[in-house]
């Protein structure tokens, strides 16, 4: 709800039109809700004192940090669905390439989640965990192109969005569905993909790290 509130009110404060603002809603939307699941999940087992457990396994780090990011991705999926369905049909815009969508929706979806496991095991003290996740996420929302085209910011902006995981969705989304973007649709798609994959050693390592 709140990725949907956002772009409405900047909507009616900008003029601009809702279906310009749709690609970007979706890749928001998929984006809080994923990294939200990813923090609230281990929030509570640092809490319960119950990760530990998987621990005991005989199973690599690597997948125990893939068995943490596809829970929150399942979740991510099934909201992903939903916003569809909602922003659909309050702008039903045409729609350039499903299959492209589909694509963008599946990984995006795994990289928000992967990026969200990460972080949360960077940090040490679980109260903490929101209040950085915000710190992470508003600077993103406003610096990977939802709101604002990546080519009508000044140049340094450019450059920060071009390092940013969130801008490669939303470019990827937007070709999707308008049929053209700041970023080649066959460079955003791969980035996403290694992107995943780096956050998912990452979180492996960062599991590692944290063994006694």
């Amino acid at each position: 709800m709140f990725p949907a509130a956002f772009a409405i009110a900047f909507a009616l404060k900008t003029g601009s039109r809702f279906e310009e603002l749709v690609p970007g809603l979706i890749a928001l939307a998929l984006f809080f809700g994923s990294t939200s699941m990813s923090a609230a999940s281990i929030m509570f087992e640092r809490r319960l004192g119950s990760f530990e457990r998987f621990l005991l396994f005989p199973i690599s780090y690597t997948i125990i940090a893939l068995g943490k990011t596809l829970s929150s991705f399942f979740f991510g999926i099934l909201s992903s669905i939903v916003t569809l369905v909602i922003v659909f049909s309050l702008a039903p815009v045409p729609i350039y390439s499903s299959f492209l969508l589909l694509c963008y929706t599946i990984l995006s979806t795994f990289m928000f989640s992967a990026f969200g496991v990460a972080i949360c095991y960077m940090l040490k003290e679980p109260s903490q965990t929101m209040t950085v996740f915000n710190a992470i996420r508003f600077p993103m929302m406003f610096l990977s192109g939802i709101f604002i085209p990546i080519e009508k910011t000044p140049l340094i902006l450019q450059i920060i969005s071009l390092i940013l995981p969130l801008t490669y969705s939303v470019e990827g989304m937007r070709y999707s569905i308008m049929g053209k973007a700041y970023i080649n649709p066959w460079i955003s798609l791969p980035v996403t993909a290694f992107l995943s994959i780096v956050f998912l050693l990452l979180t492996a390592y960062e599991i590692k790290l944290s063994m006694p």
